[in-house]
């Protein structure tokens, strides 16, 4: 094809540039063109708690606010210690397991690194 890269969601072959984004038409995911510009993947996404300190895997961290689980009755409450997240992509992109609840995914809008 024009030498584009596959999309990262879906592999599709089938992408096109729209301005400075990449867009695949089979999944609409769209991506920055230049992150796919940098040889060896170098534009790697840095996730910051809710006071901005930069968070790694296997930090721990504490819960700011109420959280409601959804289809579920129970609540993470304020204070919750949260040890050995794994940072992942998408919305929540905080992976973790809560005692009492078990595995779950968190924003890191609601953390505090600690």
């Amino acid at each position: 094809m024009s030498g584009l890269p596959p999309c990262p969601q879906c592999g599709s072959e089938y992408t096109y540039e729209d301005g400075a984004q990449l867009v695949c038409p089979e999944c609409a995911h769209e991506w920055s063109a230049s992150a796919d510009a940098a040889p060896g993947g170098d534009g790697e996404r840095v996730i910051k708690d809710s006071v901005g300190n930069v968070l790694q895997d296997g930090d721990t961290v504490t819960v700011i606010k109420d959280l409601k689980v959804k289809g579920s009755s129970s609540v993470v409450k304020v204070g919750t210690k949260v040890k050995n997240i794994r940072l992942c992509d998408g919305d929540h992109d905080i992976d973790c397991k809560i005692d009492g609840i078990g595995a779950m995914k968190l924003k890191s809008e609601f953390v505090k690194k600690v």
